[in-house]
């Protein structure tokens, strides 16, 4: 009775280590490890050769390891022929496969061969790609299959050739992928484990299995070690479909993962010795190790590059202000770190770039989805099939690679790759699916070159890189965190100084107040008692004296109002500007009744996000000082007129008066900086500078131009309150 065929759309949980069956070149006996009664046989031994071969094993069975392949333990005589026998452990049982005996070789044997020949190659190979060509070489030589195969499985499972060998006749699959479809995950596991698998005739009937002890079934049987496993009629048929008779699969096990497999094919049946296969599989070992140290080697080498790369980002950040945007100053080793073609630093809503990137818009609405979706870090090489929105510019960044610097703001810095167009050869159409009369699914029958174009992928990220990226952002941190730090302490040291300063103020305000009101005291008691008796020069000298102790008093008050301005606490609410110009032109039009002044105001004037004292403060030195420096015009026109900026919203005061000459604009808002003589234009030049101080205690900006003898503008603009934002 045949056994069922399964289907292929459940291959994925067929039983392939407990099939119940081996392959019929070879004999199976199984028997308990305590006491090696017997347990289970195959069905293809003669009458009666049970129980002689049985008597005739001569073997330990406590030195058979669990988990490891068969080991060879001599040979029997059954009836006519001879066996060559080998017995591996798994679980409670012992499995005993018997095979046509083969003549040894001695030091000729294949695993000697291997030894003397391939290794000495193998340490000669510069690259993984030499290495699998050196592979395939000697694994034709060894079992003169006529094909040989070295594959490499990517992330997705695909396997990719890197390298062939193969006589004249045999379809040629260099360069070619195979789908991960045709290596089934449970059958992946097995080669990891179990690192060959030989079948010598695709065209064979299964052996079953038999138990004779009542406590086991067949379908309990752990078959995983045993080279006469039968395997799926799906392979079979698969092989079948290939043209395939015979096959052969050594595993590529690297740091304990499937890496890949050296895969042989026959069109005729190919049967192999127990010491052939013994040499194929150190052969794969041997292999296994070369590529893991070629590839630890590389890594190593790309680590201590990254490393380097990352040192000399975070070096320059701590050197300067260790603000992110900083890491933009100097991009070649930004890019270099990630192997990128653009890069970005955002933060909140600002956005920095270098190199090729998608517009600042894009990026920060695709920084804004990696925050809401992600962690601590965001990588992928085909950004469009996750984010549609990234369709748009894929071109230039179809791979990112962002780690986020904090938990609270949406900083981010963010590597992009371009798009790779490829075109893949796979062998056979992998979307293909045959379905029978009888309803199942079969593997495809054709292994013709079927070429994909694959688009909308980038060059994979690496795990060095995406390491190296992980590192970066602890470094990042730290620094941030150290900048935060110190940043504490300079605010603390700053309020012990600010206080040390407040006494200092008062402290001026006695001491030099003092002595002033003493001078004009007694400039004032000496008018009074000689004024009669003194020159007019010396009434002129004194009245100098007095004016210059009242200026005194006058700079005293201004560098106190100065220094309150800088200490006193914001308290904001949202301030009507109209209000508070109308209020404050009615005040200066009283003042100065002697003038014509053009007032234009334009009407409305923004509300804003303020300290409503410091505000008028800051209003009315503006228009004092255009009422001021327009004192020579008639009329005098003075223009206030609200703005609205990407900053903020903010006011804006123009007049036609004396002007200035743009080159000494940076002066305008500092202590005591004055454009024009004192014997001009009376003030102490505190007051433009008391404007930007309470424009930047609110996060705004101040600016000024101007013409001489033509006119200046002032204007200010402060951040709209957040959640109107």
């Amino acid at each position: 009775m045949d056994l069922p065929l399964p289907d292929r759309a459940q291959c994925a949980e067929e039983p392939i280590t407990t099939p119940g069956a081996i392959q019929p070149h070879g004999r199976m006996l199984v028997l308990a490890a305590d006491d090696g009664h017997f347990v289970a046989h195959s069905e293809n031994w003669p009458d009666q050769a049970i129980d002689d071969t049985i008597a005739a094993l001569r073997f330990d069975r406590s030195a058979l390891a669990c988990g490891y392949g068969p080991v060879a333990v001599g040979t029997v005589e059954c009836g006519a022929e001879i066996f060559d026998v080998t017995a591996h452990r798994q679980g409670p049982l012992i499995f005993v496969e018997f095979e046509p005996a083969s003549p040894t070789d001695g030091t000729g044997a294949p695993i000697y061969s291997v030894a003397r020949r391939f290794l000495s190659s193998l340490q000669q190979a510069e690259t993984v790609a030499a290495l699998s060509a050196l592979a395939a070489a000697e694994m034709r030589r060894l079992t003169g299959f006529g094909r040989c195969l070295v594959l490499r499985f990517d992330s997705e499972g695909h396997g990719e050739v890197l390298a062939e060998v193969l006589e004249h006749g045999y379809d040629s699959y260099a360069q070619h992928r195979f789908p991960a479809s045709d290596v089934p995950r449970q059958l992946r596991e097995l080669y990891r484990i179990n690192h060959i698998g030989v079948i010598p005739d695709a065209l064979y009937t299964p052996v079953r299995l038999r138990c004779v002890d009542p406590a086991w079934r067949p379908d309990m049987l752990d078959l995983s070690y045993a080279v006469l496993r039968s395997v799926s009629p799906l392979h079979l048929e698969y092989m079948r479909n290939m043209g395939t008779r015979a096959s052969m699969s050594v595993s590529i096990v690297v740091r304990g993962m499937l890496w890949g497999l050296i895969s042989c094919h026959d069109r005729a049946v190919r049967c192999l010795s127990f010491q052939t296969r013994a040499a194929c599989e150190h052969l794969g070992r041997l292999l296994s190790m070369q590529i893991e140290a070629k590839e630890d080697n590389e890594e190593v080498a790309l680590r201590l590059e990254l490393r380097r790369l990352m040192l000399e980002i975070v070096s320059h950040l701590a050197d300067s202000d260790a603000t992110l945007q900083r890491l933009t100053d100097t991009p070649a080793p930004l890019l270099r770190m990630a192997r990128a073609q653009g890069a970005a630093i955002v933060l909140d809503d600002a956005c920095w770039t270098v190199g090729v990137t998608p517009a600042p818009q894009q990026i920060c609405a695709l920084a804004q989805w990696i925050a809401q979706s992600a962690g601590e870090l965001y990588v992928t090489d085909r950004l469009a099939e996750l984010w549609p929105a990234a369709r748009d510019f894929q071109a230039t960044a179809a791979g990112v690679l962002a780690i986020s610097i904090s938990q609270v703001h949406r900083h981010l810095i963010l590597w992009f790759r371009p798009e790779i167009i490829r075109t893949i050869q796979w062998a056979g159409d992998p979307r293909q699916e045959v379905r029978s009369s009888d309803g199942r699914l079969h593997p495809r029958r054709s292994f013709a070159t079927w070429k994909e174009q694959v688009t909308g992928r980038s060059m994979p990220w690496s795990p060095s890189e995406i390491n190296a990226a992980l590192e970066l952002r602890q470094a990042l941190i730290g620094i941030v965190l150290r900048r935060a730090q110190e940043m504490a302490e300079v605010a603390t040291e700053l309020g012990r100084v600010n206080k040390e300063l407040e006494a200092f103020s008062y402290t001026v305000s006695h001491d030099l107040r003092a002595p002033m009101r003493h001078i004009s005291g007694y400039v004032d008691l000496v008018l009074d008692t000689e004024g009669e008796q003194l020159s007019e020069r010396s009434h002129r000298y004194l009245s100098h004296v007095k004016e210059a102790a009242a200026y005194a008093v006058q700079l005293v008050d201004a560098l106190l109002d100065f220094s309150r301005l800088g200490r006193a606490a914001l308290e904001r609410t949202m301030v009507d500007t109209q209000t508070l110009v109308d209020d404050l032109v009615d005040e200066l039009t009283r003042q100065e009744q002697s003038r014509v002044i053009e007032w234009r105001v334009a009407r409305p004037l923004p509300r804003l996000w303020v300290d409503p004292l410091l505000l008028q403060v800051a209003v009315r030195n503006l228009l004092s000082n255009a009422v001021k420096y327009t004192r020579d015009r008639d009329p005098a026109r003075i223009s206030i007129t609200g703005i609205s900026t990407e900053e903020g919203d903010g006011l804006e005061v123009s007049d036609n008066g004396v002007g200035f000459q743009m080159k000494y604009v940076d002066k305008l808002f500092g202590v005591f900086q004055r454009l024009h003589q004192t014997e001009e234009f009376e003030g102490t030049g505190i007051g433009l500078a008391n404007v930007r101080r309470i424009i930047e205690r609110h996060g705004g900006r101040v600016w000024a131009r101007g013409e001489l003898q033509q006119g200046a503008t002032f204007g200010f603009a402060i951040p709209r309150r957040p959640q109107e934002s």
